[in-house]
């Protein structure tokens, strides 16, 4: 890392201290959420879908954000898909489940830097979730982010077997970004029959939403979808639910399962994938993969 690197690190994170500890502190006296909902286990929410072959999209502080019609990182704000996300967060299908961040109550659970980002989420947010939740049952958003927040990681190893049950023998089709990578250079997809890719834009995927869908439909119908595109995957796995696929927004489900098997305590930058939470986490090496290049059958710019 050079000296210009070295500094510009340095300088991020002093600033992102800063702000965290000073949301920390106001959390104590910012009005509580109006709306408190249940959130569903990890493990409940992972053998529904694996029992019922559900689907599920989910719901963190970027997709609410983009709802509410702010840019994030690597989506800007559009009008369309604000209005799909409120359509998905207010359904209700029971094979399709609206997961949400288990955050809203006991943050004693997760690790001090993930507390004092929930805790300054909803100081500055919270009245997103107030007014699009109900009271009633969500199911758990952290089913992909199974590892890095928890301060305990005693049932992270479960959570992913759990999660590979899902795919268990079935014919798997990603829809990622261009520089995702999903399940390269790991075991976590090695009990698929098959893997396809469809590779998306890293950034702005949502310009090319009905590009994306109009090849997801030629898919045959017993396809399982892994989606990782950001927002757009929330919208994505639903509109291919209702077209009669089982679509999952897989998020960061593989970066997890990296920092699981490394035992990484921090979210560090993975050398041959998009990581968009790690300090130059978009600085990649091409990965060179014979296997990974095969699998791919269209990619859309």
């Amino acid at each position: 890392m050079s000296m210009k690197e070295l500094f510009a690190q340095l300088k991020h994170k002093i600033q992102y201290n800063f702000t965290m500890e000073l949301y920390n502190f106001l959390y104590y006296f910012h009005p509580k959420q109006r709306v408190i909902p249940n959130v569903i286990s990890i493990v409940e929410t992972l053998e529904k879908i694996e029992s019922e072959k559900c689907s599920a999209s989910r719901f963190g502080d970027g997709e609410m954000l983009v709802l509410a019609g702010y840019p994030i990182r690597f989506q800007k704000a559009d009008a369309r898909l604000s209005k799909k996300l409120i359509e998905v967060i207010t359904s209700q299908n029971d094979k399709h489940l609206v997961c949400i961040s288990d955050t809203f109550t006991d943050l004693n659970r997760y690790t001090r830097s993930a507390t004092r980002f929930w805790r300054t989420h909803f100081c500055l947010y919270g009245n997103l979730w107030d007014k699009y939740l109900k009271p009633q049952s969500y199911y758990n958003t952290f089913i992909t982010r199974p590892y890095m927040d928890f301060k305990s990681k005693d049932e992270c190893g479960l959570w992913f077997d759990l999660l590979k049950k899902i795919w268990n023998d079935r014919d798997i089709v990603f829809i990622e970004g261009e520089k995702s990578r999903l399940g390269v250079g790991n075991d976590l997809f090695a009990n698929a029959k098959s893997i396809k890719r469809i590779l998306c834009p890293p950034t702005n995927a949502f310009d090319k939403y009905d590009e994306i869908v109009s090849e997801a439909m030629k898919q045959k119908s017993d396809t399982l979808f892994l989606i990782a595109l950001g927002p757009t995957a929330t919208v994505l796995a639903y509109d291919l639910f209702k077209a009669g696929y089982q679509a999952i927004d897989a998020g960061h489900v593989d970066i997890e399962y990296e920092w699981f098997r490394m035992k990484a305590t921090k979210k560090v930058k993975i050398k041959s994938k998009y990581v968009n939470e790690a300090f130059a986490g978009n600085k990649i090496d091409d990965s060179g993969d014979i296997e990974y290049n095969n699998q791919i059958i269209c990619t859309i710019k």
